[in-house]
C-alpha cells in the first residue's frame, strides 16, 4: 500500500473507530450453480414438509378417500367413465391440495413475513428457490396419491395394472399445480388472498376433476380444459379402461409437462418481482 493510500484510509478509520481495511480483501463467494442450489433447496424444503405437513397430507388423503366412498352410492363400479373419473380425479386432488393449496399459502406467508428477503440474500438463482420448493411439495404427495389410487381401484373394481402411469402423472401434474400455487402465493398482495386463491384452485380441481367431461355443460368443459390437473386426471383415467389408449395418455402427459413448464416459469418471474420489492 502506498503512502497516499495510507493517508486516505487512516482518516476514514479514525472517523469510524474501526481498523483500516485491507485493500486486498478476499472476493465474495461465487453464486452457486442452478443444480446444486436446486438440490439444497429441495432437501431443505422436503425435510421441513415431512415435519410440518404430515397431518395435512393425512387430511388430503382422507378427504379424497371420503369423496370416493360418498360417490360410491351413486356411481356404479366397473370400467365406466364415471368410476374412472372419480378415482382419477380424487387421486390427483391430493396433489392439488398439497402442491397448489399449501404452496400458495406458504409463499403468501413467506412474502408477508419478509422471508423472501432471506432467500434474496443467498447466492442461489431464483429458479432454484421456486423449483426446489415446488419439487418438494409435489414429492410430498406421493404416498397419499398411491393410497388413494389403490383404494379407489379396489372400491370401484378397476384394474391396478395401469397405476404405473402415476410415475409420470405425479411429477408432471405436481409441477403444473405447484407452479400455479407458487405464482398465486407470490402475486397475491396479502396472505389471506393467497390462501383464498389456493382454496379456490383446489375446489376447482375437486369439482371439475371427479366428473367426466361428457357430463358437464360446454362452458364448464372449457374451464376444465384450462385447469392444469385436468390432463393428469385424463391420463390416469385412460389407464382404467379395458383397452387403454396409450397415445392419448402420452399426449395428456405432454400437455401437462408443457403447462408445468409455463407455470414454473411464471412462478420464477413472480418470485423475482416479489423479491425486489
Amino acid at each position: 500500500m502506498s503512502a497516499a493510500s495510507v493517508e486516505h484510509v487512516a482518516p476514514a478509520a479514525a472517523a469510524t473507530g474501526r481498523p483500516a481495511e485491507r485493500a486486498d480483501r478476499a472476493p465474495l463467494a461465487p453464486r452457486v450453480g442452478l443444480w446444486p442450489a436446486l438440490g439444497a433447496v429441495y432437501r431443505a424444503q422436503l425435510s421441513r414438509a415431512r415435519v410440518a405437513r404430515i397431518p395435512l397430507l393425512f387430511v388430503a388423503t382422507f378427504q379424497s378417500i371420503g369423496i370416493m366412498v360418498l360417490l360410491r352410492g351413486v356411481v356404479e363400479p366397473g370400467p365406466g367413465p364415471e368410476a374412472r373419473a372419480v378415482v382419477a380425479g380424487s387421486s390427483v386432488l391430493v396433489v392439488a391440495f398439497v402442491a397448489l393449496n399449501l404452496l400458495a399459502q406458504y409463499f403468501g406467508s413467506l412474502r408477508a413475513s419478509g422471508g423472501l428477503d432471506h432467500y434474496a440474500t443467498l447466492p442461489v438463482p431464483p429458479a432454484a428457490v421456486v423449483l426446489g420448493a415446488a419439487g418438494a411439495y409435489a414429492s410430498f404427495t406421493v404416498p397419499g396419491v398411491l393410497v388413494t389410487a389403490v383404494t379407489g381401484s379396489v372400491l370401484y373394481e378397476l384394474p391396478l395394472t395401469g397405476l404405473w402411469v402415476l410415475a409420470g402423472v405425479i411429477p408432471l401434474a405436481g409441477a403444473a399445480l405447484a407452479g400455479l400455487g407458487a405464482a398465486l402465493g407470490l402475486l397475491a398482495p396479502r396472505p389471506e388472498l393467497a390462501t383464498l386463491c389456493g382454496q379456490l384452485g383446489m375446489s376447482a380441481a375437486l369439482l371439475l376433476g371427479v366428473l367426466p367431461a361428457t357430463a358437464l355443460p360446454v362452458p364448464v368443459r372449457w374451464a376444465r380444459e384450462l385447469l392444469p390437473s385436468t390432463y393428469g386426471v385424463e391420463a390416469l383415467a385412460a389407464t382404467f379402461g379395458p383397452s387403454p389408449d396409450w397415445p392419448r395418455v402420452a399426449v395428456d402427459l405432454g400437455v401437462c409437462a408443457a403447462v408445468g413448464a409455463l407455470a414454473l416459469t411464471a412462478a420464477t418471474w413472480a418470485y423475482r418481482r416479489a423479491a425486489v420489492r
